[in-house]
């Protein structure tokens, strides 16, 4: 089977120069419909040539729209004149998208309504006080679009990805034989620098434990108690061999008086406390 298209024979009723139906590909759509050759009686209707020159995003922006173009003061709007041409562009619009229409005729109410109360004389104030305007409310919320349509549109200038510019790729061939880069004495140094400094960062703190016998300091403590009537309680310990050594002492101390191997005294409150051996009667 070719795969070059093949052109179907033309009609006789059909004029020169027409599209003839290639492999049953359709030259146009009517409402979805595949048409395969140009119809005779083709009409295009009027509305289909209309040309919108102003597009607006809602009716703020319409409303601005006519007030910069008319140069009009936005503090002191005139409603007669703002209404009348925005009246017109609605009454435009209505007669081709009345959906689209009905979001502009809340805001013709809503002008409407200013022009009204603006007619009407003003509502009395306590003196000193400034009549309210009822422009005031229209007045913000077009200074408010106002705002962020210009904010919008400075964003809108800034350079865009896929817009304003595109990202370059190129594709760089690079050799196969590894390049290694050169090795100073002055890198070598420093790298042993920084193996010396963690090193200083890991160090092992290793615990013994040291033995220590109570009987043995309960011997100790005997003999210097022999040969001596009384030995004041601070003469029994040495400070010099460290804190277990007086901790395991004062225990053999304690354990001697249990054993009424020794006598603690103490003459009255806040004296000196003195150890003596216990006496044994012969």
């Amino acid at each position: 089977m070719s795969d070059s298209p093949t052109l179907l024979p033309t009609s006789l009723t059909e004029p020169a120069g027409m599209p003839q139906v290639v492999d049953h590909v359709a030259v146009a759509r009517l409402y979805g419909e595949p048409l395969f050759k140009m119809p005779h009686d083709l009409y295009i209707p009027p509305d289909a040539l209309e040309v919108f020159l102003e597009a607006f995003e809602g009716p703020l922006d319409l409303l601005l729209y006519l007030i910069r173009k008319q140069n009009f003061n936005i503090l002191d709007i005139p409603m007669a004149g703002l209404t009348r041409q925005y009246l017109s562009y609605v009454d435009e619009i209505r007669t081709h998208n009345l959906e689209l229409a009905a979001e502009y005729l809340l805001m013709a109410a809503m002008l409407i309504e200013i022009k009204s109360r603006m007619l009407l004389p003003p509502k009395k104030v306590a003196q000193g006080e400034e009549a309210e305007d009822p422009r005031a409310e229209l007045v913000r919320r077009l200074l408010e679009y106002e705002q962020m349509k210009l904010a919008g549109a400075k964003l809108n200038a800034l350079p865009q990805f896929g817009r304003d510019f595109l990202k370059a790729q190129v594709f760089i061939e690079q050799s196969l034989q590894p390049r290694f880069p050169d090795v100073s004495v002055v890198d070598l140094q420093e790298a042993w620098a920084d193996i010396l400094k963690r090193a200083k960062l890991v160090q092992h703190h290793k615990i013994t434990r040291e033995e220590l016998s109570v009987r043995e300091h309960m011997s100790l403590v005997l003999k210097k108690l022999q040969g001596r009537r009384f030995v004041e309680f601070e003469e029994l310990f040495d400070p010099s061999k460290g804190t277990p050594v007086l901790v395991v002492t004062f225990i053999a101390l304690l354990e001697l008086a249990k054993e009424t191997l020794v006598e603690i005294t103490q003459a009255e409150v806040f004296a000196p406390i003195y150890v003596r051996l216990a006496y044994s009667p012969a």
